[in-house]
């Protein structure tokens, strides 16, 4: 029985700590891309076109090398 009056305790600060946690890795970001990392393993970082994707993940509003290699569209 009195170990009980230990173990409660200690259950309820590992709980605590593992939410804690959990909100910590959330507000940092953890979360934000779960896709990405996963396909990246498939492709050759040689690749032309890969690395003008993984720029254009890191920097959506920056043209690529390829995008300046088009005309500009003609109104």
């Amino acid at each position: 029985m009195a170990a009980l009056y230990v173990m409660i305790p200690v259950a309820v600060i590992v709980v605590a700590l593992a939410i804690w946690l959990l909100f910590w890795a959330i507000d940092n970001g953890q979360y934000d891309d779960l896709d990405s990392p996963a396909h990246n393993i498939l492709f050759d970082d040689e690749d032309p076109s890969h690395k003008a994707g993984l720029a254009e993940a890191k920097h959506p509003d920056k043209p690529t090398e390829q995008d300046q290699d088009k005309e500009p569209p003609r109104a």
